[in-house]
Formats: C-alpha cells, structure tokens, sequence
C-alpha cells in the first residue's frame, strides 16, 4: 500500500470531531460552493460534490437545503479560506486550514493557540512545501475492482486506489479533482463523498511524552469554529 493509504489509517485511528462540529464544516463549504457557482446541484459541481459530502456524515436533508437557501442570500457575507503555517513544540509542521468571515479574529486566535502551547505560526510558505495536496473521493466497492479502477483511471490523474472497509478510496493531485468528478459521474459511478487532503512528504517520529505537548496544540486548533482541517508531520502510531 502507498502513502495514502497509510495516512488515510492514521488519520482514521485518530478521534474524530463531534456531528455538530463536521455539520458546521460542511455548511461554510455549502456556503462557499453556492457563492462561488450558484445554488443549483446540477450546474454547480462542487456544491455537488458537498452535499455528497454532507449526506454521508448523516446531515439532516432540511439542513443542507436551509444552508443552500441561506447561502443564496445576498445579504450574507462570505466565507474566506485562509491558510495558516506553523510549528509546534520539537518541529511538528502544523498546516491549519480556516473558512472565516472575520479574519482579524482567526488569526488572532490561531496565533494564541500556537503562543500558548509553546508553538509559532510561520510565514507563508514556510511549512506548506512538506506537504502534498491531493484530492480524494469514496465510491462502493461492490462490482468494481480496485486495481482494475486504478489502471482506469490514471489517465485521469489517480495516483493510488485501494480497498478498505468503507469502500474503494481514489486519491490523486489536487487539480485532478474536477476530471476524476466528471469520469465518475459519466460512468453513473456513485460518489460517496470526495474532498481534499494534505499529505505529509515526510514524518518525524517523538517521544510519548513529547507528543503529548503536540496533541495539546492540535485539540485547542481543532476546537475553533473558524477550523476546517488540521494537518501535521508528527508520527502517528496505533498505541
């Protein structure tokens, strides 16, 4: 198995957000969808793509359609997609990815997170290089083969397609997004839900101990409302 595979597992192993902290992920990036290209599923590929995303995290229908509804309003401010680059304690990159309405509040905070941890946000640039960013999307793995799916699709921009319990997973570049969506849908292939990762190039393996100090970090990032993803390079293990 690659590298995505791999990551794919760690991050699984790992404690996930509560409902209500995915459902307001997920409603910033109906909102953005719909402000970038309209409120209509069928014209508007990514906002297909989201609520895709929102039905396989169980979101209530009358919630993606009131988020739709609100996101037509004109009158709602939008959200901006900030980047966020830094390190926390013994050289963990963090890559915090923010969707915010009010960007002196999220730097503001995300700075006082990295400050009171023992960290410090970088430049930009300064951590994003160690990491790939790719596209991923979960199909059903009933009557298809995943290696044959794989030589398929490679001229798409697959890189890695493999098996698991939840489906058949394909990751590839972030700009194969768009052709790997159309391909799947011509097929009539159910998409379970796609998005976006970023997969650290390299890892750096801590002490028990010391890793504690970086999951203090991580939990406080992870908390705020302006917080879509965090990424980082410290080694994850099964204990």
């Amino acid at each position: 198995m690659g590298r995505a595979f791999e990551f794919r597992k760690a991050r699984k192993m790992k404690r996930w957000s509560a409902m209500s902290k995915a459902f307001t992920r997920i409603g910033k990036d109906i909102v953005m969808a719909v402000k970038e290209g309209g409120p209509d599923p069928d014209t508007n590929s990514k906002l297909r793509a989201v609520i895709q995303n929102a039905k396989s995290v169980n979101m209530p229908k009358d919630n993606i359609e009131r988020a739709i509804k609100r996101a037509s309003d004109k009158s709602l401010g939008d959200y901006k997609e900030v980047l966020f680059e830094g390190y926390a304690p013994h050289g963990i990159a963090i890559l915090v990815e923010t969707a915010t309405d009010n960007n002196t509040r999220t730097v503001a905070n995300i700075r006082s997170y990295f400050n009171k941890c023992d960290g410090h946000l970088g430049t930009s640039g300064s951590v994003e290089f160690m990491f790939d960013h790719t596209c991923n999307f979960k199909i059903p793995a009933e009557d298809l083969d995943a290696e044959e799916l794989e030589l398929e699709f490679i001229d798409f921009g697959a890189e890695e397609v493999f098996e698991d319990e939840d489906g058949i997973l394909i990751y590839a570049p972030f700009e194969s997004f768009g052709a790997i969506q159309k391909e799947l849908e011509d097929r009539e292939i159910e998409i379970i839900s796609s998005g976006f990762e970023r997969i650290p190039t390299v890892t750096k393996e801590i002490s028990k101990e010391d890793q504690e100090g970086v999951e203090k970090l991580l939990e406080k990032i992870e908390e705020d409302d302006d917080v879509q993803n965090v990424y980082h390079t410290m080694k994850e293990t099964e204990d």
